[in-house]
């Protein structure tokens, strides 16, 4: 357990590694080049110097909407440091996302680039810092914040934040309605670190960690620009959008060690033409998280990469991963073992808890949960029951043993002929054919009966043969009625599955 509490996030994972010694280590890698640990610090400093300049007070929101880059993490570290409260969004939403963000946080300053500019423009952004504007036309309420970090001061005195100061915001996915803020403290950020990175994935000063996420996602961002720095160790941050060959490039250009991996991309990777041809042993274990890792696509990659995937779940509201498998002992079919420092009850619908091997809804209780909602205390009052605790919503069964199984969402559940079906289980049937590369399923209603409906992108396979293939290996009433062939699945910007977006693909619904 992390203790005296440091006073500000970028003198523990940041600063310290001058005083460490590590001032010419790598603490970030990518086409840019190589960013030193000094090097960082120092431009962290002007971007801090320059929001100073331009009214951020402690306390006060900075927005990010830039793209992954080095100026995004020192962005991010700058606003730490005086002591504002960050949040991140995509950069590739609407101006009506954009509009959404810029009320819901009513931010101080937004910090963003030329991707992003018109879009926040239109939709209101009042006080904006760009990165990457020499040359443009910027209007008066925006700055080119790269000349004015070059006359700012590369010394900056860090802001003390207290224990139950809110440092920063992490959004839910928005899958199921408007994201919303989760407040943390500096306890979240440190307790997952010492817990998670430390304690499960055993980080060290020669991991290099290549994320697939983008650095707005937290998964990613915790994992790239905050728990290697906090023992020494270097991240890559790449501006483009991530597809398999993007990411083929960066292994075989930085060998990177840790791969910060989504399922739906490790099916995209595996599914590749030149999958077979790829040299991934520098890697010495790959993450998953994000969404449910069906085990016939882990077994596809461990067959096609060999490299271990260490599954786990976690969430905006417990801040990271709570509950994890461990290098050397990871389990297939599971997503492990809670995480040191969390407790869990599997609970039914009335609260209390079910025996080991049933079905429940997960409640995990620990020093990262956040304080709530913003603005939304109904939503807070029956997430978090009680203090440091959260009613996830996600549907597990926990062996004798203590290793937990995912089964899916509890409001994601059907009903069809008379019995409770989980879309997850037909799902990570259907990912087991050869030929699926991914797939959903879905209820339709019909004459007030629930069908089910798959969504499967392929290779080359029939409708009857993926009907067959189900039948063959679950329950009848489990087989979908109606398999839609699509060339992809939607998805919210943090990757997961939009079930909502779903539904519009398929005309019946």
């Amino acid at each position: 357990m992390p203790s005296p509490t440091p006073p500000n996030l970028a003198d523990h994972f940041l600063d310290r590694n001058l005083d460490l010694g590590r001032s010419d280590r790598p603490a970030l890698l990518g086409p840019t080049g190589r960013t030193s640990y000094a090097d960082l610090v120092h431009l962290v400093n002007r971007y801090g110097n320059v929001l100073r300049a331009h009214g951020v007070r402690p306390g006060d929101r900075v927005l990010l909407a830039l793209s992954d880059g080095v100026e995004f993490v020192a962005a991010w570290y700058a606003a730490q440091k005086i002591g504002a409260v960050t949040a991140e969004v995509y950069t590739f939403l609407t101006v009506k996302d954009y509009a959404y963000y810029l009320r819901y946080t009513e931010a101080v300053v937004v910090i963003a680039d030329m991707l992003t500019l018109d879009r926040l423009r239109e939709a209101g952004a009042q006080s904006v810092l760009v990165v990457g504007a020499a040359g443009q036309d910027l209007r008066p309420n925006e700055h080119d914040l790269d000349s004015l970090a070059a006359t700012a001061p590369s010394s900056l005195d860090s802001e003390p934040r207290g224990p139950d100061d809110v440092v920063l915001w992490k959004f839910t996915t928005g899958s199921t309605g408007a994201p919303k803020a989760c407040p943390h403290t500096i306890h979240s950020p440190l307790h997952s670190f010492s817990d998670y990175a430390l304690g499960v994935l055993g980080l060290t000063e020669d991991d290099i960690v290549l994320p697939v996420p983008k650095l707005f996602f937290g998964y990613a961002r915790d994992l790239t620009a905050l728990f290697p720095f906090g023992v020494g160790g270097a991240g890559i941050a790449f501006p483009e959008r991530t597809t398999p060959e993007r990411i083929f490039a960066l292994i075989a250009e930085f060998r990177p060690t840790v791969l910060v991996n989504v399922p739906t991309m490790m099916a995209s990777m595996v599914a590749h033409p030149a999958a077979a041809d790829q040299d991934l042993s520098c890697l010495r274990l790959c993450t998953s998280a994000g969404e449910a890792l069906p085990p016939e696509l882990q077994h596809k990659w461990d067959t096609t990469f060999g490299v271990e995937v260490i599954d786990g779940i976690g969430s905006s509201e417990a801040y990271h991963i709570y509950i994890s498998n461990t290098p050397g002992s990871a389990r297939t079919g599971s997503i492990g073992t809670l995480v040191p420092g969390y407790t869990a009850r599997v609970v039914d619908p009335d609260g209390a808890p079910v025996p080991d091997g049933e079905v429940g809804t997960l409640d995990i209780s620990g020093p990262t949960v956040a304080l709530g909602y913003v603005g939304d205390p109904d939503k807070t009052a029956s997430t978090f029951p009680r203090p440091n605790t959260v009613h996830t919503g996600d549907l597990v069964t926990r062996d004798p043993d203590g290793a937990f199984h995912y089964r899916g969402r509890a409001d994601d559940l059907l009903k069809v002929s008379g019995i409770w079906v989980a879309p997850s289980e037909i799902e990570h049937c259907l990912i087991g054919h050869p030929d699926v590369v991914e797939c959903a399923v879905l209820g339709h209603n019909r004459a007030g009966l629930t069908r089910l409906h798959a969504f499967v992108v392929s290779t080359g396979v029939t409708e009857a043969d993926l009907r067959g293939y189900v039948r063959d290996r679950l329950s009848p009433h489990k087989t979908p009625e109606r398999v839609i062939f699509v060339a992809e699945l939607p998805r919210t910007t943090n990757g997961k599955l939009d079930r909502r977006a779903l539904r519009t693909l398929d005309g019946s619904t």
